[in-house]
């Protein structure tokens, strides 16, 4: 069968908080002294509720859960609409759909757009119907011409696809459609999110010929006991050699396949690597993955209800997640806006097929600014050296460690099997052999306030493997902010780097109130959102740390000042709803 030519496009609609009431001017890289946690270049909607991007006829577009007209969910949601050539800056478009069928009355939520073979794109949804059930719908562009997509429409054969309560479907636990993909027959799959009563989770799996006739399958596309519901599922194929994306219908021996679930019960995105059986519709996840709670997870810190899109352009599979607020509903609303999404994030499949990597966009460069290099510096013990020259509440930090005395490292606890928890024991407590090491960010003049982010390596105490080494990265919130009613978990994981042969890099992004980080050239992402008091615009501070009893090399540095994306400044004007 000739390869078509299309793009696949995932839009997720993130059960994400997003108000705030007037539109701030995001020019300059300090914020407004009233807006000290507005973000400078991650993506805001113009107004209330907030993904899920594509790109049509070179246009990207990011569509999101919009609630116009309250600071709260209600059955008014709509999918709102922005625009961008670059993915960095954003122009805000009039909300995409409103409520309008009985099928999505009470709310129009997550969904997946696929664009099809005549270049036409279409969207799939779950809407709230009469009967509070949840439902999948179909909109289609008014005029396909228009790269900016600005109209849609709802076909009067809607709802497409209604719960199976024969089969033992929840009419509450059914949304979440995914981008389709061409089968080997020329038929249409989509998988919804679900569970059982008895808490399977379920990737159920749906065929069509002409994509809006749709047949529920005998059997899910794959299924998982004791997990709970399936949020926001995602499934695509990744390619074997390279770091190029591919199209969501790829598929032989060149690719393999991904499925990633948003857990419901925890709140955290995972993803097995496995093989998909055409011929039979299913997914099987290769061995040692298991689509549980044990699973890999794409961000170990504020990162939840993931989508991706296949962007054809320039052939890579760009990864968008939302990130919710740390800090509590009252100081939300006091400063007026809460939710946004990380910032997009190119994803392919490492070389030992076992692990997916992720690291920010190229387009990240065109905000560069200032830049400050280091070379072969040497962090002594229990000292830090701080970085000058640079925007310190706005900037990209890339280093490149090495640590030469490994042997000094201490042995590992045979219970620390948990590296949150590791985490979690304090910075001022974990002072070993070798780390933490790593970055102080967002830290206030007197060091009262800061963020960790860093490396601990220990000697690993399994027998039964080769690995000798074992390396943690943590995201430390415990001294963030002042403030202690914000929620200051510490977040970390381990990271599959050997460092007696590897280097060990840490990219990290510092936006305001977001703190992004990649370790281990993107093995292991932790995202945190931190709310300073005192280290804000000019009186924040970045430092390079090592609290351990061994000296830490440098090997490289260089960080830059980011100046300001420009994000939905327009005003937005609110769609009628009957």
């Amino acid at each position: 069968m000739a390869k078509l030519k299309f793009s696949n496009i995932v839009l997720s609609l993130l059960l994400s908080l997003l108000l705030f009431n007037f539109i701030i001017d995001l020019e300059a890289s300090y914020q407004d002294l009233n807006q000290p946690y507005r973000t400078g270049y991650h993506f805001q909607p113009p107004k209330n509720w907030m993904n899920g991007p594509m790109i049509y006829k070179g246009i990207y577009h990011l569509f999101y859960q919009y609630n116009p007209y309250g600071a709260v969910w209600d059955a008014r949601i709509v999918w709102g609409h922005s625009t961008s050539v670059d993915l960095v800056n954003w122009t805000p478009q009039p909300p995409a759909f409103s409520p309008s069928q009985p099928s999505d009355i009470n709310g129009c939520w997550s969904g997946s757009v696929t664009i099809l073979p005549n270049d036409t794109p279409v969207i799939l949804y779950t809407g709230i119907d009469q009967n509070k059930s949840q439902v999948q719908n179909v909109v289609v562009p008014v005029n396909v011409s228009d790269p900016f997509l600005i109209e849609w429409s709802k076909p009067p054969l809607n709802p497409l696809m209604v719960p199976n309560a024969v089969n033992g479907i929840n009419p509450t636990r059914f949304r979440d459609p995914t981008t389709a993909w061409l089968g080997h027959d020329g038929e249409w799959r989509v998988i919804v999110g679900s569970s059982t009563d008895d808490r399977r989770g379920l990737a159920i799996l749906y065929k069509s010929r002409d994509f809006f006739n749709w047949t529920q399958s005998i059997k899910p596309l794959h299924y998982q006991d004791l997990t709970g519901m399936w949020e926001c599922p995602d499934f695509f194929p990744v390619s074997r050699t390279g770091s190029d994306g591919v199209e969501t219908s790829s598929f032989g021996g060149d690719v393999k396949h991904v499925l990633k679930v948003s857990l419901f019960e925890t709140l955290h995105d995972y993803y097995t690597i496995g093989s998909y059986d055409r011929e039979k519709d299913v997914y099987v996840p290769d061995l040692g993955f298991v689509q549980n709670g044990s699973a890999p997870r794409l961000d170990y810190g504020k990162f939840y209800a993931s989508k991706t899109f296949f962007d054809d352009v320039k052939k890579r599979r760009i990864l968008w997640g939302w990130v919710n607020e740390s800090s509590p509903a009252k100081d939300d609303i006091e400063k007026g806006w809460s939710g946004l999404q990380s910032f997009p994030r190119k994803m392919w499949l490492d070389e030992s097929g076992k692990e997916l990597l992720q690291w920010p966009i190229e387009e990240i460069e065109t905000l560069r600014g200032t830049q400050v290099n280091w070379h072969n510096k040497v962090i002594k013990a229990e000292s830090s050296l701080q970085i000058h020259g640079v925007t310190p509440a706005q900037a990209d930090v890339d280093v490149m460690f090495k640590v030469k005395d490994l042997e000094k490292a201490d042995v590992i606890e045979p219970s620390w099997t948990d590296p949150q928890k590791i985490c979690s024991q304090g910075d001022l407590l974990v002072k070993s052999g070798i780390g933490p090491f790593g970055l102080m960010v967002l830290t206030s003049n007197d060091m009262e306030e800061y963020t960790l982010v860093y490396f601990r390596i220990f000697k690993s105490n399994d027998t039964n493997t080769n690995t000798k080494y074992v390396v943690l990265m943590c995201s430390d919130q415990s001294r963030s902010s002042l403030n202690e009613e914000n929620d200051k978990a510490a977040f970390g994981a381990f990271v599959a780097i050997d460092p007696s042969h590897q280097t060990l890099s840490l990219r990290t992004l510092i936006d305001h109130s977001i703190v992004e980080s990649y370790g281990g050239g993107g093995r292991v992402c932790i995202t945190s959102r931190v709310y300073p008091k005192l280290a804000i615009g000019e009186n924040a501070n970045l430092f390079v740390f090592n609290k351990g009893t061994q000296s830490v090399d440098v090997l490289s540095l260089s960080a830059w000042s980011l100046k300001s994306a420009q994000i939905n400044k327009e005003s937005m004007s609110l769609p009628f709803i009957e």
